[in-house]
């Protein structure tokens, strides 16, 4: 925002300044909302994946100021660990898929080609097995001053140490000064643009079908050698983040990585709960009065806004952005893991997209027969268990999520491709990779647990099993076979 973020250092005046013009903010963007001055086309979608950089040897490489320098594509940037990279693909049309699909690979193995000269290898994988404690720390932070201040300010709130306690098939306990953990949690984010008087209905859609997404793509059952939940991601950012010690959440003060609580009428909802909730992280104002240029019929960027929604970690998170000229919303979907494949990942955005569609439009939504509790239980058992959760649905009861999946979900999935001009190939081959993985009852995760686990029968330790199921995940994840057909 046009300062040098290494220099500041917040006054206590500073976020209250901060917080009159959030509330500026808010007032531009409801007047914008009255008077219909958003672009209103559904369907433009976005990628954001995430990517580990490892060694020769599997383990994790702190050079990602390095290899983005051998790579000269701008559309790579930093994450917050020095062995993160973050991919972000230029939109397109959610009809476009399969094209998507192959962008997205011919700049990944670009990428890949590039970072092997320095030795260094791209691994999609929800969290790199291979990371330890001692990879997690300050040190290891990438060379951005944004990353350093919002780690200072959020151990700042919190007063004390960051604590994960993790209980799945094993037990994890661990302490951090920082909140570099986080940075093992590499996902794959999916952006889709909605028009504002249709945003409630796919931001409801997305949190009703959040359960099933995570279980059928979960991808990081390992961490710091512990083997945990399917989805051990959701729980490590859940924990590695929050700011609040035990009083205030006896208090029932929210968690900045938040679900939500209610279904929503309008994206204003949305925003307007993040700034009654959540106290400003990051206090940086720029000149711009939204207001101001409003009235001189301009498009604010409501900056303060938007950095003040980047600090509130909701699974699908309302976007403002502006885009030549015109302001747009988007629901940012940041459930899914990163990995295994561009094949795998592409059937995930394709389930998601056609599933929120069909959904949206439906006369009797989802959300009017689910209660939104339920949506959350769902979610949390989904990452917990995988591939073998079991979900509640409406007029069913229980059922295991490969059944709904396949059985419910699957066929408005591809209605709703249809509905965004999907080409029937595309559709079938996407979604026929969903109807796998459930058929077979292998995903990232079970994968990844199975092999470690067969290793251990046949002698070898946690770490040379974890290590030795990276090197089989990354030759398989080269083949771009969908992981349901990796053999164990």
């Amino acid at each position: 925002m046009g300062k040098d973020l290494a220099t500041v250092a917040f006054a206590p005046e500073d976020r209250v300044n901060y917080r009159y013009k959030v509330r500026s903010c808010m007032d531009a963007l409801a007047q914008m909302l009255d008077a219909d001055a958003f672009d209103d086309r559904d369907g433009m979608t976005g990628f954001e994946l995430e990517l580990n950089l490892v060694n020769d040897d599997g383990r994790p490489a702190m050079r990602n100021a390095e290899v983005l320098g051998y790579l000269g594509d701008p559309a790579f940037q930093t994450e917050l660990g020095q062995f993160n990279l973050e991919l972000n693909e230029p939109p397109q049309p959610v009809g476009s898929l399969g094209s998507y699909q192959r962008d997205i690979l011919d700049r990944l193995r670009r990428a890949a080609e590039r970072a092997a000269k320095a030795d260094i290898g791209l691994v999609m994988i929800g969290m790199l097995p291979t990371l330890t404690a001692e990879h997690l720390v300050l040190a290891n932070l990438s060379d951005n001053s944004r990353y350093r201040l919002l780690n200072d300010e959020m151990v700042g709130a919190r007063g004390e140490q960051f604590r994960l306690d993790i209980r799945g098939e094993e037990r994890l306990l661990s302490v951090s000064d920082s909140i570099v953990p986080e940075a093992a949690c590499t996902s794959a984010q999916i952006h889709l643009q909605v028009a504002p008087g249709r945003f409630a209905r796919y931001w409801n859609a997305s949190q009703a079908i959040a359960g099933a997404q995570v279980a059928v793509g979960a991808n990081s059952p390992w961490f710091h050698g512990r083997r945990l939940w399917a989805e051990t991601r959701i729980a490590v950012f859940d924990q590695a983040t929050d700011v609040r010690p035990d009083e205030l959440k006896a208090q029932g003060v929210r968690p900045r990585v938040w679900f939500g609580e209610r279904w929503i009428t309008s994206v204003f909802d949305l925003f307007e709960e993040n700034v009654r909730y959540f106290p400003p992280l990051l206090p940086i104002m720029d000149d711009e009065d939204p207001l101001k240029v409003l009235t001189a019929g301009g498009v604010p960027h409501l900056g303060e806004l938007r950095l003040h929604n980047g600090t509130v970690y909701r699974w699908n998170r309302p976007v403002y952005d502006v885009m030549d000229g015109r302001p747009h919303l988007r629901v940012e979907n940041r459930v899914l893991p990163s990995g295994p494949t561009v094949a795998d990942l592409a059937a995930n955005a394709a389930f998601y997209l056609g599933l929120i569609r069909q959904l949206a439009d439906e006369e009797r939504p989802i959300w009017s027969r689910l209660t939104f509790g339920t949506a959350e239980d769902n979610f949390y058992r989904g990452a917990r268990d995988g591939i073998t959760a079991i979900m509640q649905w409406p007029g069913i009861g229980e059922i295991a999520v490969t059944e709904l999946v396949r059985s419910v979900l699957l066929p408005k999935a591809g209605q709703g491709l249809d509905r965004f001009g999907v080409d029937p190939a595309d559709r079938d081959r996407l979604l026929g990779i969903i109807d796998d993985r459930c058929r077979t009852g292998q995903n990232g995760a079970s994968w990844q647990t199975a092999v470690v686990c067969d290793a251990e029968r046949r002698g070898l330790t946690r770490e040379a099993a974890l290590h030795d199921m990276l090197r089989r995940y990354r030759a398989h994840q080269e083949t771009e076979e969908p992981v349901h057909t990796w053999p164990v």
